[in-house]
């Protein structure tokens, strides 16, 4: 996969997250992901507990990007990530393997922690 192919997949993960299309925006991440968020120190492990967890959210959401930046097997998206009318400023750092996000540290991490996360798929980063 090169990186226009990247570049292209990234675009439909972050059209799917901003039509709440869990199913499409899902399709990004190999089954072992793990995804952290270092402003509230929380960490989900599997696609299928990524999903969960972001299907749990109550709040709205949209997801306006502002620029993809990226190269190889990293790659850089900054958005608007807007919970509920409340626009936070988020910065996602993907590591990519064979088309998919890897099971390393994927990393989103915003001015404010608005992630009113379920609980039971997501475990505490010492």
């Amino acid at each position: 996969m090169d990186d226009d192919d990247v570049r292209a997949a990234l675009q439909r993960h972050w059209a799917a997250s901003d039509a709440d299309d869990f199913a499409a925006e899902h399709e990004i991440y190999e089954d072992q992901a793990v995804l952290e968020y270092p402003q509230s120190g929380e960490r989900i492990r599997g696609r299928d507990s990524i999903q969960a967890s972001r299907m749990a959210q109550p709040n709205q959401k949209r997801f306006a990007v502002r620029r993809m930046l990226g190269g190889g097997d990293l790659w850089i998206s900054e958005l608007v990530l807007t919970y509920d009318g409340e626009p936070n400023y988020v910065v996602s750092i993907m590591e990519f393997a064979g088309g998919k996000v890897v099971p390393r540290r994927n990393t989103s991490a915003s001015r404010s922690s608005q992630a009113r996360l379920a609980r039971r798929w997501v475990e505490r980063v010492d």
